[in-house]
């Protein structure tokens, strides 16, 4: 399985993006445009990335089957489990277990400087840091909610497949999994904690809406022009 992955992975590299690299030094200069690059560099990024994950799975999978033999069985009797306890643990455990302790220590040294604001001139945090950081945990503590219960059902099923699995709930499975959706809420708490994201919102929608209002505009000069021509129409 990680020779054909670390294979599907060199594959990749060889059919797109070293012929398009061929091409360029072909006729000296990159001339396939800016989409193109931007295409070619993001799966030469991924090939090498899915490249190193593969070597570093093999050498795992080699030591554990040399130097652990006798539970070489056991831990790679079910490789979809094994798979599903290295992305909880890797993407999720350890993620939120850094985030956390940032946070703690963060909010510990907050209601430290709170408390001398008042012997103080000058207060260490401005009134923007501390909305910054207040916005920022709150999604992660969102997001903790979000994605908590399905990966630690995953990951509950993952160690011990045959005694776990029987006692998931389909429904507690669909519902984790709904719940893991609503990280996509998040742009919506940016727009209500944080007057910096108000503004970038009002921004892009003012981006977006004049062509509309030009375009009615003009259309309803348009008609003001059939109907009843003056001076201050062309002026305008």
């Amino acid at each position: 399985m990680f020779v054909v992955s670390l294979a599907f992975a060199d594959l990749v590299v060889v059919f797109y993006p070293y012929l398009l690299v061929l091409y360029a030094i072909f006729y000296d200069g990159w001339a396939l445009g800016d989409t193109q690059c931007k295409v070619s560099s993001f799966l030469m990024g991924l090939s090498v990335i899915g490249s190193i994950f593969n070597i570093t799975g093999i050498a795992v999978n080699h030591y554990c089957y040399i130097c652990h033999s006798f539970a070489y069985d056991k831990l790679y009797s079910y490789p979809s489990s094994s798979y599903t306890v290295a992305v909880v643990v890797v993407h999720f455990l350890v993620p939120m277990a850094v985030v956390t302790f940032c946070y703690l220590r963060i909010w510990v040294l907050v209601i430290q400087v709170r408390r001398k604001v008042k012997s103080e001139l000058r207060p260490r945090f401005k009134p923007s840091d501390l909305r910054n950081f207040i916005t920022m945990f709150v999604v992660f503590i969102l997001f903790a909610i979000y994605w908590a219960p399905l990966n630690l059902i995953g990951l509950a099923v993952a160690i011990n497949p045959p005694a776990m699995a029987p006692h998931i709930p389909e429904w507690l499975f669909v519902v984790s999994y709904f719940m893991a959706t609503f990280s996509c809420l998040n742009a919506i708490i940016y727009r209500l904690l944080n007057p910096n994201f108000q503004k970038e919102y009002k921004c892009i929608v003012t981006s977006v809406w004049p062509p509309r209002l030009f375009h009615t505009e003009t259309s309803r000069g348009a008609e003001g022009l059939k109907s009843k021509p003056s001076p201050g129409l062309n002026n305008n």
